[in-house]
């Protein structure tokens, strides 16, 4: 397929990138699980904002290796696209159920769309742009390449607010100011 031709120093740097910040972001959330700790809702809090965060920089990952691996027909990389893809649809909505449920912490409108929004944008695309693929091969290219970038800024912007609220909470969380609450990011 010589339409993948050329994108393999995007997904060399794109999927480097997405590799350093999956490690960066377990060394973040193993630093700040003394805040955890005790807590009764940090684990359902943690699950809608650390995980995803996390699974945004495998996704990113993952999408660099599909795309990377040698030999694809059309077939072969529509199929591998499109199941990762909707895969991440649907863990992003029921990451917007672990929102709502969650009660360590109230999501401001910054927090829906970075952490809802934005997220199910980007899988939404790159499962619908597989339709487009048998059309257009190059198009669909440029919407994968597209959105595993903004899935990987997506993931930046919320690893720095969680890591940012844990830094300042720290201190509240550690005296028992905070009642307890442990992780979510955002509003910062």
């Amino acid at each position: 397929m010589t339409t993948i031709d050329g994108w393999e120093n995007f997904y060399v740097i794109v999927g480097s990138s997405a590799a350093a910040l999956t490690g960066l972001m377990f060394v973040v959330i193993t630093l700040t699980a003394e805040m955890r700790t005790g807590q009764e809702d940090g684990g359902s809090a943690m699950d809608a904002f650390g995980s995803p965060t996390v699974l945004h920089f495998c996704f990113v990952l993952l999408v660099a290796a599909i795309v990377s691996t040698p030999r694809h027909t059309m077939t072969s990389l529509s199929v591998c696209l499109f199941i990762p893809g909707v895969a991440g649809l649907v863990y992003t909505i029921v990451v917007v159920a672990r929102m709502r449920r969650q009660k360590a912490y109230v999501p401001v409108m910054e927090d829906w769309i970075w952490h809802c929004i934005l997220p199910i944008a980007s899988y939404a695309a790159i499962t619908i742009s597989i339709l487009v693929f048998w059309y257009r091969p190059g198009l669909m290219l440029y919407v994968v390449g597209a959105s595993a970038l903004l899935l990987l800024y997506v993931g930046i912007h919320n690893a720095w607010d969680a890591a940012t609220w844990m830094a300042i909470n720290a201190r509240k969380t550690r005296a028992g100011l905070d009642g307890g609450h442990g992780l979510p990011p955002s509003g910062t």
